[in-house]
């Protein structure tokens, strides 16, 4: 029974990782189309192309504008 735990955990990991990987390829893409932009019209590409995701509100959609609007990548791709 351990193992069924062990495995299913794992799938949820492997989830998790597939989400955020879908995530951080959505931000590259606007950062690398929007870099230099200004934040609202990069704040708009992020809410258009950014899939919904837990802990992912308001503030931390502006400081990643932020980010892009002066030319740097927080996605980390």
């Amino acid at each position: 029974m351990s193992t069924e735990l062990f495995q299913h955990h794992g799938d949820g990991v492997a989830e998790e990782r597939a989400a955020n990987l879908l995530l951080f390829q959505a931000v590259h893409e606007v950062a690398t189309g929007y870099a230099g932009r200004q934040v609202p019209a990069v704040l708009a590409a992020l809410r258009r192309h950014l899939p919904a995701a837990p802990g992912l509100d308001a503030a931390e959609l502006l400081r990643i504008a932020e980010e892009i609007s002066v030319g740097r990548d927080p996605s980390g791709i």
